[in-house]
C-alpha cells in the first residue's frame, strides 16, 4: 500500500469535519488517514465541490460518475485499484489496512 486516493462527495471543507451536521464517520476516517500518512502512505483526497477537475482528470472516476451519478461517492482507490465505492472504510476495514501495511513494512507477503 503506497498510495490512497479518495474522491469525496461535495463537502464544505476538505475533510468534511466542519459545519453543524458532521457525519461521525468522517473524523474517524480523517484520523485514520493521518495514521497512514505517518506510516509513509501517500494520501490524497479530492472534494467534489472544491476540486472538480480531479474527478474529470481520472478516467475511471469520470466514467463511474457518468454511469452511476454522484451518489456513488466516496470512491476509494489503493495503488490505483478501486477498493470502496459509496462508503468510507469501516473500523474492520481500517484494521485490515493497517495490518496489511505492517506486513508490507516487515517484508511479509
Amino acid at each position: 500500500m503506497k498510495e490512497i486516493k479518495i474522491y469525496d462527495p461535495a463537502m464544505c471543507c476538505s475533510t468534511g469535519v466542519c459545519g453543524p451536521d458532521i457525519d461521525p464517520v468522517l473524523p474517524q476516517v480523517a484520523g485514520f488517514l493521518h495514521q497512514l500518512k505517518e506510516r509513509g502512505v501517500k494520501v490524497e483526497r479530492y472534494n467534489l465541490s472544491q476540486q472538480p477537475i480531479a474527478f474529470v482528470q481520472n478516467s475511471q472516476v469520470k466514467s463511474i460518475l457518468q454511469n452511476e451519478g454522484v451518489e456513488v461517492l466516496p470512491l476509494v482507490f489503493i495503488d490505483g485499484e478501486l477498493v470502496l465505492k459509496g462508503n468510507y472504510p469501516d473500523q474492520e476495514t481500517r484494521k485490515e489496512w493497517l495490518h496489511r501495511l505492517a506486513q508490507e513494512g516487515s517484508g511479509a507477503a
